[in-house]
């Protein structure tokens, strides 16, 4: 006699207090690195990631094996949102503003964190799934790229490949000057903005006065 089978699914089990709170700590330890990556850059350990994250040491290390788990489990959500703002930037009216946009919008993420900085521009860490998501977003600069020029905004030698050593370019920038005057790095975003557009009739104004001499000799330090 066959058996019958009950085409009704079982109801799912609730997750028990020790994987309920495992999670928990999972989520706090990727919102601490997040604070922390961000503030101090990539070259912190997990024990001052766990510090932050008021866990212990060892559940960290459950959590994450190391430093480049967290790293890849971190920055592959900014991945994530920079394609998210290419993608957007493409959808704009008018072609150089919204290369301008996306150029903008991309650098104010990197002032504002430096290990998404580090993580995308210098590559030191979060190789494998960081490296593919920056792979990822090669296609949609190149469109927006590619836009500007066939509309005669910007000029024509400028390649996808250059953008993130422009990005990088600023971020020297902000690294060197986040304690003298943390906002300088849009003086140069201007300057190099200006330097792309093919046509222009004047000078775009600067939305930054130049570092006096003291605020450079400490930038410079």
């Amino acid at each position: 006699m066959s058996r019958r089978i009950d085409p009704t699914p079982s109801p799912e089990p609730h997750p028990s207090p020790l994987r309920a709170d495992a999670e928990r700590n999972r989520l706090r330890i990727l919102v601490a690195a997040r604070e922390v990556f961000a503030q101090r850059g990539l070259d912190v350990t997990i024990d001052d990631i766990a510090r932050h994250a008021g866990v212990g040491v060892g559940t960290a290390y459950r959590r994450f094996a190391n430093r480049e788990q967290l790293v890849e489990a971190v920055f592959e959500e900014g991945a994530e949102h920079l394609i998210a703002l290419a993608e957007q930037a493409l959808t704009h009216e008018d072609p150089w503003d919204g290369f301008v946009q996306f150029f903008l919008a991309t650098a104010e993420d990197f002032a504002g964190d430096r290990g998404l900085r580090e993580a995308f521009l210098e590559g030191l860490h979060g190789k494998i799934r960081v490296a593919a998501a920056r792979d990822r977003l090669i296609p949609a600069v190149s469109a927006l790229i590619a836009r500007a020029q066939q509309a005669g905004q910007l000029r024509g030698d400028l390649e996808s490949t250059d953008f993130p050593l422009l990005q990088l370019m600023l971020g020297a920038v902000t690294e060197h000057s986040r304690t003298v005057a943390p906002a300088v790095w849009r003086r140069y975003l201007v300057l190099l903005l200006d330097g792309l557009r093919h046509d222009r009739d004047h000078p775009t104004p600067l939305p930054h006065r130049a570092l006096d001499k003291d605020e450079f000799d400490q930038t410079m330090a």
